[in-house]
């Protein structure tokens, strides 16, 4: 080989060598996936800002709960239930998903006889077995009694003290029991509605949960926050065996 060819081919390697090649392909650092938004936690209602309302339903979980309370939860309102025993027992994924969806469950007796009429022994029994029925369905051990029929007296009353619960009657009753008829049962609501109220009504009657879509769109439409009845009476500071409203002639 020539001494002019062995140059030619010393200048050719260099400048391979120093030719820049592809630059090398960089992997992108990944962008953090963005963090889902905290739920925005529900502020609670102020009864003494706003105008409440309380709709009660007694002698359940009846056969509709379940429609009922995809009705309550539409339309983002709260109830409270007055439950009795025997059909907790029968129906204890109802309690269950009551509690877990905000609403109320209160002690309504066992098998819904009147308090006035039994022994004390009688009565204690008739609450504790609620008790116990609903602490097995949802886990909690609701802290309001409604004797049936609303009906109390001087040894109801201590009864309930012992087990730390006030009594709750109502201000006005949705008379859905008498009349089962959709139309009459959202005629009487609207009539007796008013703020700080106490509706009673009852998950069993199937007219009661047909109306419940117009007639909470109605109250909502009013003003009025569908709200559970320790709501309504957070501020009248009862005691056990308290009763709210109070009976006629009685002093809490």
């Amino acid at each position: 080989m020539s001494r002019q060819t062995k140059s030619l081919l010393a200048i050719a390697i260099v400048t391979v060598a120093l030719t820049p090649g592809p630059a090398l392909a960089q992997t992108p650092t990944p962008t953090p996936a963005p963090k889902p938004a905290a739920a925005a936690k529900k502020t609670p209602v102020d009864c003494e800002q706003v105008k409440c309302l309380a709709l009660t339903f007694d002698d359940g979980p009846g056969k509709y709960a379940g429609t009922l309370l995809d009705t309550l939860k539409k339309y983002d309102a709260k109830a409270t239930f007055f439950l009795e025993g025997q059909y907790v027992k029968a129906r204890p994924a109802y309690v269950k998903r009551m509690v877990k969806e905000g609403h109320e469950v209160g002690n309504h007796s066992y098998t819904h006889p009147d308090f006035t009429k039994l022994e004390p022994a009688a009565i204690r029994n008739e609450i504790q077995k609620t008790q116990d029925a609903v602490k097995k369905a949802a886990g909690v051990e609701p802290k309001l009694l409604r004797p049936p029929y609303g009906l109390v007296d001087i040894q109801v009353s201590d009864v309930a003290a012992e087990f730390g619960m006030p009594i709750i009657i109502w201000t006005a009753g949705s008379r859905d029991w008498d009349t089962k008829d959709v139309d009459a049962i959202k005629k009487q609501t609207l009539a007796v509605a008013e703020q700080d109220g106490i509706i009673l009504m009852h998950d069993w009657v199937k007219q009661t949960v047909d109306a419940m879509p117009s007639l909470i769109k109605t109250l909502q439409g009013k003003g009025y926050h569908l709200v559970t009845v320790s709501d309504i009476v957070k501020r009248q500071n009862l005691q056990p065996g308290d009763a709210f409203p109070l009976p006629e002639g009685w002093e809490n």
